[in-house]
């Protein structure tokens, strides 16, 4: 009788076994792989219902996409700022305000270009304040972008005189800023596609997290842990302007009402719900964009199956829970499997 010793010598037995333990490595590796499945569950779900034929049609796609685009562009930013180990609370503020900006500056008379530069440039100002209120006086993220989110709310309607506007921006430069059908999905997918790339192989990617992480080491290692602060305080900020100009061009109307706390909790759930840990130190931005689908998926679902628009807030306290949960869980299994 063979020994186990000759057993496991037997030609393609351990390569075999090798091969699996290799793929499920590689999958607990990916800290997305939770909210994938998820996604890809609640999308069967919906496509195989009473109201599949209703689901699965261009319409309704491009419905989908106007729910989740914005959420995944700020998204993109709390994402790094929560691996920094903080969050910014203004973000749908900033969402609402800087398209009024560029209201203000184009009714002074400068053109629709000149216009936007400078509104984006008020998006990242806004975004170096709180960063600059964070770090200089070391008050927390918490508070400090809580009073700037009442300040841009004030700031945006005593600049609309709490009416909506229409954008003047026409032709092949509206279609770039949202008015082509598919072009909001666009500007989500290129932020995110960038920034996951500068997370994962660029030096900032290394110093954001090791600040959320562990500042005190990262300071000791020499790392400018309050400038990544600041620059991730300024992408966030960006990125909420750049939403809420691109967003509400598609619209067609600068809506002083729009944005606001739901818009940011939403990009913050499609953070959390996309694997991103709340303490810092840990997560990825392609998480995040399929945190906004699985969210934009139950939304839409639920709109098509006549379910009440109050069960939307109770499965995403659900799903928020529960994914922190899963993703518990799943870090337990890592290090566990990939000491």
């Amino acid at each position: 009788m063979a020994s186990d010793t000759e057993l496991r010598a037997v030609p393609g037995t351990e390569p075999r076994r090798a091969a699996g333990s290799g793929l499920a490595r590689a999958l607990l590796r990916r800290r997305e792989l939770s909210i994938v499945l998820v996604a890809i569950a609640a999308f069967a779900y919906f496509s195989a219902g009473s109201y599949g034929t209703a689901f699965n049609t261009s319409n309704n796609y491009h419905i989908l996409m106007q729910y989740l685009a914005p959420w995944a562009i700020i998204g993109a930013g709390e994402t790094l700022l929560l691996i920094c180990g903080e969050i910014d609370l203004s973000a749908g503020f900033t969402y609402t305000f800087v398209p009024f900006a560029f209201m203000s500056f184009y009714n002074q008379g400068l053109d629709v270009p000149l216009s936007l530069v400078l509104a984006i440039a008020v998006a990242m100002g806004i975004g170096l304040v709180n960063g600059l209120i964070r770090t200089v006086f070391n008050l927390s993220s918490f508070i400090t972008t809580l009073g700037m989110g009442f300040f841009l709310e004030g700031m945006t309607y005593i600049q609309s005189g709490a009416e909506p506007t229409t954008p003047p921006i026409a032709g092949g430069l509206a279609d770039f800023m949202g008015g082509w059908r598919w072009s909001e999905l666009v500007w989500a997918l290129v932020i995110i596609g960038v920034m996951q790339v500068a997370l994962s192989y660029t030096k900032y990617g290394v110093y954001a997290q090791a600040s959320g992480g562990n500042p005190l080491s990262a300071a000791e290692s020499g790392i400018k842990v309050n400038r990544v602060k600041v620059a991730t305080f300024v992408l966030t900020s960006l990125f909420a302007g750049v939403a809420g100009l691109v967003d509400q061009v598609r619209v067609g109307s600068f809506d002083p009402t729009s944005g606001g706390n739901t818009m940011m909790f939403m990009a913050v759930a499609s953070a959390v719900i996309g694997g991103t840990a709340l303490l810092g130190g840990s997560g990825t931005v392609v998480g995040t964009l399929f945190g906004a689908v699985l969210l934009a998926i139950i939304q839409n679902g639920f709109t098509l199956s006549g379910v009440s628009a109050y069960a939307f807030d109770v499965v995403i306290g659900i799903a928020v829970v529960a994914a922190m949960l899963l993703n518990v869980y799943i870090s337990r299994l890592r290090r566990r499997y990939l000491r």
